[in-house]
């Protein structure tokens, strides 16, 4: 442990994993540190959204995360021990060219991080668990982290990527804001149980046996996930027995159909945002940025594309000679999303709004950030927007973004200069969604800019060092 590294990537999960695997890709030397001995074990964050599965797609698990899940099922309402009546979760969307994934995957969240440390191990990255960061020191020249072991690492930046009771968060003195969502302590568990089908979500209003009670089949295994609600503000019973007098009080279930208790958690539902995501070389990601509802799955997704977002920015600096400045964008473009998409899960969390177009994130873009700009609107998509797929001269738009490099389309008839560098170059009739123009693609998939000529593109693409 004691040696120097370019990033030092607190936590090892979603978020963690996932800069990790975009910052082994791109040649940068990055170590991720977890205070457990092990990854999570439970399928807490199990809804992978539309926009995340795009970004799967360009990291390369997206083929492993299909073979580990599976569709959401339908929410069967109990009553009186039959059934009652039918629930759909999320609204129905068809896939388009544009959009080729459109419904949530369900995926249990250790099977995903598992997927990703596959991913990271494969690229050369690694994982260190057992470290426990209780100091840190920065200058300009790096990061100094000190461990529970006595142990030091020096890197160029840091990023916290520890969860909502951010260890990194608390020694960098920044507070977080927000609200109590629910003040009733909410149940959730990993269990095997018998006498319920798996073709179904079921869900068991609140009753006389208490609060609401939901039990879901995790697509991919043999479990279930529990989700029980405590009205009365008692702290649940994690135990097997615990769960077991739930089950029975609350469904037509006996105790014994309950037959093992794989893992259990207990919390209670709240939104709350970081004052800052970042403070000199060290950044906040993920939970230690923002906190969710679990309502609408829309935590674990935010986070993944946090890592997405400051992942191609880290690049830039450390390997391709941009100026450090950029890194300034990833709170300026970050921030506002997340704030957004956490009044978005509060409101899924109180029924004010269904799960729809807006919880597939599919939508979220970038057009007020400064690293952005569009000269003469070419087309219906502006600089900032994501780049959706679509097929120009026989090329899949998504295969051709796939990667860590930069793409340039040049489309209905706009005329493609030689970018230099590392830039794919695409050219063809133009796709609805896009319109006649240039549109030169971010590493993430957002449209950096956009224009009818290629006038002033030079200056920009300068920004960014080697691109």
């Amino acid at each position: 442990m004691d040696r120097d590294t370019d990033v030092l990537v607190v936590g090892a999960g979603p978020t963690g994993l996932a800069l990790g695997i975009d910052l082994a890709r791109r040649g940068v030397a990055a170590l991720v540190v977890e205070r457990a001995e092990a990854l999570f074990p439970g399928s807490r964050g199990k809804g992978i959204q539309p926009r995340t599965m795009e970004v799967f797609d360009d990291l390369g698990v997206l083929d492993a995360i299909r073979a580990a899940g599976g569709t959401y099922p339908v929410g069967m309402i109990w009553q009186d021990g039959r059934r009652a009546g039918e629930h759909r979760m999320f609204d129905a969307a068809e896939p388009s060219e544009d959009a080729p994934y459109t419904e949530p995957w369900m995926v249990p969240q250790w099977r995903t991080q598992r997927i990703l440390r596959a991913r990271l191990e494969e690229l050369g990255g690694e994982v260190a668990f057992g470290r426990e960061v209780v100091g840190l020191a920065q200058d300009q020249g790096g990061v100094r982290a000190e461990f529970a072991s006595g142990e030091v690492l020096t890197a160029r930046y840091a990023v916290a990527a520890d969860g909502g009771r951010s260890t990194v968060r608390r020694l960098l003195g920044i507070g977080m804001t927000g609200e109590t969502v629910d003040p009733n302590p909410t149940l959730v568990a990993d269990v095997r149980i018998s006498g319920l089908d798996r073709d179904n979500w079921h869900v068991f209003p609140p009753g006389e046996g208490g609060g609401f009670l939901a039990i879901c089949p995790l697509a991919g295994t043999e479990d279930f996930q529990l989700v029980a609600q405590f009205p009365d503000g008692t702290a649940p019973d994690l135990s097997l027995e615990g769960i077991r007098k739930v089950v029975a009080t609350r469904s037509h279930l006996a105790p014994e159909c309950l037959t093992e208790l794989r893992w259990a958690s207990d919390f209670r539902p709240r939104a709350a945002l970081a004052d800052r995501f970042r403070s000199g070389r060290l950044f906040l990601a993920g939970d230690a940025a923002h906190v969710h509802s679990p309502a609408g799955g829309q935590g674990l997704n935010t986070s993944v594309q946090d890592a997405y977002n400051l992942g191609w920015k880290l690049g830039a600096v450390l390997r391709g000679g941009a100026d450090a400045a950029l890194l300034d964008s990833y709170e300026e473009e970050r921030r506002p999303i997340a704030a957004d998409v956490l009044g978005l899960s509060t409101r899924v969390h109180r029924g004010e709004t269904r799960r729809g177009e807006a919880t597939r994130q599919l939508g979220l873009g970038y057009r007020q950030s400064s690293t952005r700009e569009t000269r003469t609107g070419p087309g219906p998509l502006r600089a900032g927007d994501r780049a959706p797929d679509g097929t120009v001269a026989g090329v899949r738009l998504f295969d051709a973004f796939r990667g860590p490099h930069w793409t340039l389309l040049a489309l209905g008839g706009a005329q493609a200069p030689d970018p230099g560098g590392r830039i794919r170059v695409v050219q063809g009739p133009a796709p609805r969604t896009y319109g006649p123009g240039l549109y030169l693609v971010r590493p993430d998939g957002y449209v950096g800019w956009a224009a009818d000529t290629a006038a002033g593109l030079p200056d920009y693409l300068a920004r960014f060092g080697r691109c």
